[in-house]
């Protein structure tokens, strides 16, 4: 079966679409990767929130599955809305990777003691994002953050003078590193320092770090080709994740997070930490249990009587 696949035009979108294209040809289909440019991408706005509602990553792409230009979807699961077109499924999730986010600093700003971000006082961080902005201004209110937008390659070029500093997800700096891409970026990270924020410190994004393979709920074979792609526990543990964030309503410009896993205890335990910033302090909520409904009912309950 051919399968055309959508994706944005970034060296990280398109290296996360070929690696799902490269496990479907294992499968015997036959692939074809189509670029569709989103309002997000064309935007230049200085934050991620001044772009637009949820979902400015993923609408043109979402309209080409339903005007059958293509037949999946590659998305970064976190730029998805909570709500998306009822002719479409999200028909896999694969195996993610790590959730956390990442501190790449220059070597001259790591600071002497090491912190839940180690980095030097008054060092000039970039980001974007509402949430790692409010988690470093409560953390870290020492530091000059300043908003920070590009491609991945884009934003690892203004450490070279403009910044100590810059915040962006583990799982994409990985990816870029291991891509098969022909025109692959040289990242130049031999001359900074990579910290992994903790994420239970640093909440992570829901659905950080995991892909969504969305396709049309009608077109069953392309759902059962995909579906073989699913990895169980990933599927379940950004279910609890997302579900959370149904329940605080959230978009681009809310500063919130939500991490889940498994505990160590190896008996199928979950753990969710959640952080919401809300009238200038931080909520944590803290949950652990078998139950994924009752998980997320203890997280929000702390959530709103904190």
């Amino acid at each position: 079966m051919k399968i055309r696949i959508g994706t944005r035009g970034s060296h990280l979108a398109r290296t996360q679409a070929t690696t799902v294209a490269a496990e479907l040809a294992e499968l015997g289909h036959e692939t074809e990767l189509l670029i569709i440019s989103t309002a997000g991408d064309q935007s230049d706005a200085p934050s991620f929130g001044a772009i637009g509602p949820t979902g400015v990553f993923v609408r043109e792409i979402e309209q080409a599955l339903l005007d059958d230009a293509v037949d999946v979807a590659v998305h970064s699961f976190k730029d998805l809305p909570t709500e998306s077109p009822p002719e479409l499924v999200i028909a896999a999730i694969p195996q993610r990777q790590d959730q956390a986010d990442t501190l790449i600093m220059t070597r001259d700003a790591k600071a002497e003691q090491p912190g839940s971000v180690p980095i030097k006082d008054g060092a000039r961080v970039g980001t974007s994002s509402a949430r790692r902005q409010a988690w470093l201004k409560h953390l870290r209110p020492d530091l000059q953050i300043e908003p920070l937008r590009g491609n991945v390659p884009t934003r690892i070029g203004r450490l070279n003078g403009d910044f100590d500093g810059i915040i962006l997800a583990a799982a994409g700096v990985s990816r870029l590193q291991k891509s098969a891409l022909d025109d692959r970026p040289d990242l130049d990270l031999d001359e900074h320092i990579l910290w992994r924020l903790d994420p239970k410190t640093f909440v992570p994004a829901p659905a950080q770090g995991a892909l969504a393979l969305q396709c049309r709920a009608a077109d069953r074979d392309v759902t059962s080709a995909l579906s073989i792609l699913g990895h169980g526990p990933t599927q379940l543990h950004v279910a609890i994740e997302r579900a959370l964030l149904i329940r605080v309503e959230g978009g681009c410009d809310l500063a919130f997070g939500a991490y889940c896993r498994e505990s160590s205890r190896g008996d199928g335990t979950l753990e969710l930490v959640a952080m919401l910033e809300h009238d200038g302090r931080l909520i944590v909520a803290k949950t652990n249990g078998k139950d994924p409904h009752a998980l997320v009912d203890m997280a929000w309950e702390t959530l709103q009587d904190t």
